[in-house]
């Protein structure tokens, strides 16, 4: 394992990231009305408007932070 550049835990926070992104966009979704005629306010609730685009970013940080994360990192601080 020691050939890949990121980590066994870092593959597993990289999935985490991807889910926290999928589910910030499921909180987007919704809320729209059956006829063009009717409005509908749901579409400016705060959980579409501000939750959802935090748990977005959120997610993309844990990503980055994942990738360029060293895999050697933990192992290199304890043998100092």
């Amino acid at each position: 394992m020691s050939n890949f550049s990121v980590s066994r835990t870092g593959v597993k926070n990289i999935l985490v990231g991807f889910l926290m992104m999928i589910s910030g966009f499921i909180l987007m979704m919704g809320g729209g009305s059956d006829s063009p005629d009717v409005f509908n306010d749901a579409m400016f609730s705060p959980m579409r408007t501000v939750v959802a685009p935090i748990v977005i970013l959120l997610g993309i940080t844990v990503i980055i932070i994942a990738i360029m994360k060293k895999p050697g990192d933990k192992q290199q601080k304890g043998n100092q």
